[in-house]
């Protein structure tokens, strides 16, 4: 008779959608033992909406048919395209860049959808058991040469597991732990930039902003790029909501480093947006400024980590990389995230195979999203209306090339190359 194998207990710290991904994937293999902690009474997600562009779509379907049908379960909106302009000066009205889903021989490029409304269809069919809220970790114990981690939480309760995989956002307590609190890569740092929304019926908006701007049956993402300012507009919930953006560097005298959140009054809103086309400025009145302050947060990232890894422990999502929004690839990068640990972990048999398999998930994926966050960073720069957004106007459709090495990764390969290395990788620790 062949002995029993244990399972492989594995514990993600945080209920977002990086977790909740992450969940859905490994609840596939038989030999893990998932559960997922939420720190929050409840698992919810923050801010409004998100663009799941083609390389995480295809991420998506990669991670099983479940998580591919939570994201049109939840509302998610296509766009056929997106349009780049410059919103004040002479130049005002020009197109910076533009690209066309139907023209450009590409068959998707971007899915609107509700942040709240993936999440919930995400973790819709995650059993119950396996989810706890909470849950906020406050000690991470690693048990010396077995690897065993026995997380401590802040309502005096314990569980031991295997594998820790920290998606605990941009505050990431997991983080933390790996980078050690003295690295200054450990917490997120400031861009100076502030962000409100709105969400908006689809028929007002429309009366606001434009019919041609927004129209359910030419669903286009427009961007406007201002004088240290930018506003966007999009279209999700199949449809029926418009989400309108607006974000602007702060003026020196409000600027506070540690500084999350604030009110952004009506009239720094229209300053920000002074000389902009008559119909851009009407809708932001209309839509932004009908109270006299607007709530806003701050664009926060997170400098390159040294590693995303510490022996049975690793991080992933924000928690990894967290990103500003420029180029759309926060979520996006933690699907790819998703889709690499779940594809390594479930071709692991025990928990020192396991360890192995977090070495080569940060081999794979610490690269390239490092480079994404820094290219969000300069492309910000770009829409703010600094940056090199004189040389992309003196080289007409170069601008969008900037997206290219995020849009086109090959995720079907990318997780091959990962797959290689992990077998290549516990060849040569058996023979050790």
């Amino acid at each position: 008779m062949l002995p029993q194998i244990s399972p492989i207990r594995v514990a993600i710290c945080g209920g977002g959608l990086a977790g909740a991904s992450l969940i859905q994937a490994l609840l596939q293999y038989s030999h893990l033992d998932v559960h997922i902690f939420e720190s929050a009474p409840a698992f919810k997600e923050a801010g409004m909406t998100i663009g799941v562009t083609r390389n995480a779509l295809t991420a998506l379907e990669l991670l099983g048919p479940a998580a591919a049908k939570a994201l049109e379960s939840a509302g998610a909106v296509p766009m056929r395209g997106v349009r780049f302009l410059l919103a004040r000066g002479e130049n005002s009205g020009t197109v910076l860049g533009e690209v066309d889903y139907t023209t450009s021989g590409e068959k998707r490029l971007t899915s609107i959808v509700h942040r709240a409304d993936f999440l919930r269809e995400l973790l819709s069919t995650v059993p119950r058991e396996k989810m706890h809220t909470s849950k906020k970790v406050n000690e991470i114990v690693t048990a010396g040469d077995s690897g065993e981690i026995t997380l401590h939480f802040t309502d005096d309760t314990t569980h031991k597991t295997d594998i820790l995989i920290g998606a605990d956002g941009i505050h990431s307590t997991v983080r933390k732990f790996i980078l050690g609190e003295e690295d200054p890569a450990s917490v997120p740092r400031s861009t100076g930039v502030w962000t409100a929304m709105t969400l908006q019926p689809y028929a007002q908006a429309r009366v606001s902003i434009g019919a041609k701007a927004v129209n359910l049956e030419d669903p286009y993402e427009h961007s406007w790029i201002g004088n240290g300012s930018f506003v966007m507009h999009n279209l999700l919930s199949n449809g029926q909501l418009v989400q309108l953006v607006i974000a602007a560097r702060d003026e020196p005298s409000k600027n506070k480093p540690d500084q999350w959140h604030r009110l952004v009054s009506a009239d720094e809103i229209k300053k920000a947006t002074r000389g902009w086309p008559d119909h851009l400025a009407k809708a932001i009145d209309a839509l932004l400024c009908s109270q006299s302050g607007q709530p806003a947060m701050y664009l926060w990232d997170h400098a390159p980590a040294r590693t995303y890894v510490d022996g049975s422990v690793c991080i992933m999502g924000d928690a990894a990389h967290a990103t500003t929004p420029w180029q759309g690839s926060g979520a996006g990068m933690s699907l790819e995230d998703s889709l690499i640990l779940s594809s390594l972990l479930g071709e692991v048999k025990t928990p020192r195979e396991a360890r192995v398999a977090l070495k080569v998930y940060d081999d794979a994926r610490r690269p390239r999203t490092q480079d994404i966050v820094q290219s969000s960073r300069e492309t910000g720069d770009i829409l703010l209306g600094g940056g090199a957004l004189e040389g992309y106007l003196q080289e007409p459709g170069t601008f969008l090339k900037r997206w290219d090495v995020i849009l086109d990764l090959d995720v079907g390969k990318h997780r091959e190359e990962a797959l290689r290395n992990l077998h290549a990788g516990l060849k040569n620790a058996a023979q050790a």
